[in-house]
């Protein structure tokens, strides 16, 4: 398990977010809706987000850089890739399940202020 996790955390966060934006552009959503969801999540800015992506960081180092994780975040709730988001124990993972959570919400037409907790 522990080595499945390092390979997920290596993963790029621009390539993530190049999908993340196929995701949704076919669900008819925008990549600015896209940055907003993931701006609440994660506390930065629009400049800093686009610093990550041009960086090629790795989704450690994403989550790690990451000015402030919204302390909303742990009202995300749901299944996501076959598990509870909110039962995930490692702390990384929870944040890369919070986030894939909130793309598929954004995806499936959720409301804006029901995706971001307010």
């Amino acid at each position: 398990m522990k080595t499945d996790l390092a390979r997920v955390f290596a993963y790029s966060f621009s390539g993530i977010y190049k999908l993340y934006i196929q995701k949704v552009e076919k669900k008819g959503r925008t990549k600015e809706e896209l940055d907003t969801v993931l701006l609440w999540l994660t506390g930065y800015t629009k400049k800093t987000l686009q610093q990550q992506i041009d960086k090629n960081n790795d989704l450690e180092t994403f989550f790690a850089q990451a000015p402030q994780i919204n302390s909303n975040a742990s009202k995300i709730t749901g299944v996501i890739c076959g598990y509870r988001v909110e039962e995930i124990e490692d702390k990384l993972m929870q944040k890369i399940r919070y986030m894939d959570k909130l793309v598929d919400e954004l995806a499936k037409g959720k409301k804006m202020e029901k995706i971001l907790r307010s």
